[in-house]
């Protein structure tokens, strides 16, 4: 059995002087069958002429260029009028008449250059064989001229129409690659902003701790090591987001989740910031994007404890639900270190974004006096 887009697919992949030349055949033998005599494209009814050894060379003429009407379409129209003027002012009539619409319809699709003046000229060049052709005794009258010229002229529009979708299609394209292209830079920073700045965050408050522990030599080599790992986990995610640039990027690069959620509050009461950890309910594994913008949720509120709450009490509630995942953060501000959460900053304005996408809702407030509170409510797309 033939595999058609295959078969579509190999056809598509030749040069388009490959795939006109069977067009170019067709009309060059379809005017030497006997039945197709009668069946001709011309213009002023004289009578026709016999075929003859010049009729042949001028089918060549007619039909050869009709093969490279795409790749150079002004000289595949310019010879294939010749060929068709020619063979008019010596009453050759051909079935490969018809190789004057298909150039300027492809004319019209294709020319990218002096289209206007390509106009004027065929319609000066078509007036003129008009007159001739009435000289030589033409009973086709006005109205044959007028109509025979309308048909060549709807022949332009289509091929103009075409080009103007083709265009259109272009620019959509392109502009849904500009959108496409400033989504994922967008992505990619929220990503940078995330990890580096949880994992920076960590590593200078375990590092300004350390300054306080030099009484203290195991708990000093505690506070350092920590801060290695750190460093350690910070150049693997860093890894992880510098392989999606790469173009041989496959779909292997982890993503975080929420099972990753454990390591990342142990992570936080390493650096020295008290967090409770709660969750309820069940882990949907069908959860997709909810997981990861879950993930970044917390992490993003963990971070923002550990500047500006630090040592102070933190609870992290995540709730698995039937079509969505709630999570809610609660951090003990100390007064005037507490950052306001309702900023402009990167962090919060990209979680709001994130959330958001997902059809879901995020808020970020001062809770009691000196505290502040995220919520965020994303939905998972699926029951369980």
């Amino acid at each position: 059995m033939i595999d058609l887009r295959r078969a579509r697919d190999t056809w598509r992949g030749w040069d388009v002087t490959i795939r006109d030349l069977p067009l170019a055949l067709l009309l060059f033998g379809g005017s030497f069958l006997p039945a197709l005599r009668d069946h001709v494209t011309q213009v002023g009814d004289l009578p026709p002429r016999p075929f003859d050894a010049y009729a042949a060379v001028l089918l060549v003429v007619l039909c050869a260029p009709v093969a490279v009407r795409r790749r150079w379409p002004a000289v595949s129209l310019a010879l294939v009028s010749l060929g068709f003027l020619i063979g008019e002012l010596f009453s050759y009539h051909f079935v490969a008449g018809a190789a004057l619409p298909i150039a300027i319809l492809s004319a019209g699709a294709h020319l990218a250059h002096h289209r206007r003046v390509t106009i004027a000229i065929l319609s000066t060049v078509y007036v003129a064989l008009a007159i001739t052709l009435d000289r030589f005794g033409s009973t086709e009258g006005f109205a044959g001229f007028g109509l025979f010229y309308l048909g060549l002229a709807i022949s332009w529009g289509v091929g103009s129409w075409l080009r103007s979708t083709r265009a259109t299609e272009a620019e959509r394209r392109r502009l849904v690659a500009e959108a496409t292209r400033t989504t994922e830079r967008e992505r990619i920073a929220r990503e940078l902003h995330d990890v580096v700045t949880h994992h920076v965050t960590a590593m200078v408050v375990q590092a300004e701790a350390a300054r306080y522990l030099t009484a203290t030599p195991d708990r000093l080599d505690e506070t350092l090591t920590a801060v290695t790992d750190t460093g350690r986990r910070a150049i693997t995610d860093l890894r992880h987001l510098l392989d999606l640039l790469n173009p041989d990027h496959g779909t292997e690069t982890p993503t975080p989740s929420i099972g990753d959620l454990h390591s990342l509050v142990e992570h936080t009461r390493r650096a020295g910031q008290p967090v409770e950890f709660t969750e309820t309910g069940t882990p949907n594994s069908h959860n997709g994007s909810a997981e990861f913008v879950a993930h970044r949720v917390v992490q993003e509120a963990l971070t923002n404890a550990l500047k500006h709450a630090h040592g102070q009490r933190t609870t992290v509630e995540v709730h698995y639900r039937s079509q969505e995942i709630a999570v809610e953060v609660t951090t003990d501000g100390s007064g005037s270190q507490a950052a306001s959460p309702g900023g402009s900053g990167r962090g919060l304005t990209g979680l709001r974004e994130r959330v958001s996408a997902l059809g879901g809702d995020f808020s970020a407030v001062h809770h009691r006096p000196d505290g502040y509170l995220i919520r965020a409510r994303i939905p998972t797309g699926t029951a369980s």
